[in-house]
């Protein structure tokens, strides 16, 4: 597989105000190894916080220098009940309640899509990701995407255009922090996913903001980093979904994110004089 045929996905998860240090530490790191486009799964609201400016002129502006911004969900914050041990499991303590869209009805699902729709419109930024926190989403959830307009949605092993549902498989390279075994054995997974995925189409190397703070974590992800873009060309989730469409949609999406792209550059200048004066 040549390099021009095998891509390569940064994305920076949980990408709010309150983890604006630690993300931009982080992408200061990423930036070392060249300047490659990141996407960054960006919250509205995360843990019910309100709307920083500041935050979102910055995200324009890492948008306007060729980043993608993903919907990723509205809250971060799961406050369902449960349904049963297994779901408990999932819910309470593998994502600390944090997998907001695991047990939404299809209407409850819709309301939160639309205001982060609304969000991203205010900023004028291109409605092509939505990718909910830890990947986990009812069925509700998914017929709600099927009908938002939204191009592609990814889980933890898929990348899933919409609203055909075509699919190209990428397990995402993620790392476990919350706990010293955690850490360990998230590198040793990774380590090892890495080598057989080696002849993939898309890998997804997928941080979060405290995988800056752990001197381990970070010995593992700036390797593999290293390592992948020997061989792979970096590039976003939504260049890669792009693929998935077919050609006539392809060529009618170009068109109109050229288009786009001249307009969120004006919009990004124009904000920004303002946050200036």
């Amino acid at each position: 597989m040549s390099k021009a045929s095998a891509s390569l996905c940064v994305v920076v998860h949980d990408v709010a105000p309150a983890t604006w240090d630690a993300c931009r530490h982080l992408l200061e790191e990423i930036a070392r190894f060249g300047p490659l486009p990141v996407t960054l799964l960006a919250v509205p609201r995360y843990h019910g916080e309100r709307r920083d400016p500041a935050f979102e002129t910055w995200l324009k502006q890492r948008a306007a220098g060729g980043d993608e911004v993903v919907l990723h969900g509205l809250t971060h914050q799961d406050r369902g009940a449960p349904r049963g041990w297994m779901d408990a499991l999932i819910r309470r303590h593998y994502t600390a309640s944090e997998g907001e869209f695991s047990g939404l009805t299809r209407s409850q699902a819709a309301r939160r899509i639309s205001a982060g729709v609304r969000w991203m419109q205010r900023l004028a930024l291109p409605l092509d990701g939505f990718v909910a926190p830890a990947w986990l989403m009812s069925e509700g959830t998914w017929t709600a995407l099927r009908g938002s307009p939204f191009s592609y949605t990814c889980t933890l092993r898929r990348i899933h255009a919409l609203p055909d549902g075509r699919v190209l498989g990428s397990q995402s390279q993620v790392f476990s922090s919350r706990s010293a075994w955690r850490r360990g054995m998230s590198i040793v997974w990774n380590l090892g996913l890495a080598a057989w995925q080696v002849r993939q189409e898309c890998v997804r190397l997928e941080l979060h903001p405290i995988d800056v703070e752990h001197p381990t974590i970070g010995l593992c992800w700036r390797w593999l980093l290293k390592r992948q873009l020997r061989t792979r060309e970096a590039t976003t989730l939504r260049d890669v979904a792009a693929r998935l469409r077919p050609l006539e949609q392809q060529q009618h999406q170009l068109g109109g994110r050229e288009t786009d792209r001249r307009t969120d550059g004006h919009v990004a200048r124009v904000v920004q004089a303002e946050h200036d004066a």
